[in-house]
């Protein structure tokens, strides 16, 4: 199974654009001054939408394992945290969310290519949302993982 490599992403447009305020605001995620998770693997933000994100891990030696593939750990994140803007732009700012369960399908190695996610919700209700991502290979679209996932949400009082 494989994606189609460049801007043609069909799943984006099954999502409705948010405004520029908010699509700014997601696009600065894995940026700023204090250095986080996301930003020590190089995330990328490269469309947020309601209840859809895309995002790129490009490809750096520090994510690689021993054997010269990209890590595993490093692919669970990109298929986890490809989520967070997704269900960032669905609830009111100042909510804290978290993964309660994350299932991970590797399906196929990523040596040398960016990996690009897609992740989307799936189903949302008051405290628990349910989504999916799927990391390709850039430059092939080759699907190489997929993903399941729960988070727990908390609206601010």
């Amino acid at each position: 199974m494989s994606r189609p490599s460049g801007p043609e992403w069909p799943r984006a447009e099954q999502f409705p654009i948010v405004d520029a305020e908010t699509e700014g605001r997601w696009r600065k995620f894995a940026t700023g001054s204090t250095v986080v998770f996301p930003q020590l693997l190089g995330f990328e933000i490269e469309d947020v939408r309601h209840g859809y994100c895309r995002m790129r891990m490009p490809l750096r030696q520090e994510i690689k394992q021993a054997a010269g593939l990209v890590h595993g750990g490093a692919l669970a994140s990109l298929l986890d945290s490809v989520l967070v803007p997704a269900i960032g732009v669905t609830v009111p700012q100042g909510s804290t969310y978290s993964t309660v369960d994350l299932h991970v399908q590797y399906l196929a190695a990523l040596t040398d290519d960016d990996a690009v996610a897609e992740g989307w919700i799936v189903r949302q209700g008051k405290s628990t949302v349910f989504g999916a991502s799927e990391a390709f290979a850039a430059s092939t679209g080759k699907l190489v993982a997929k993903a399941i996932l729960t988070y727990n949400v908390r609206v601010p009082r």
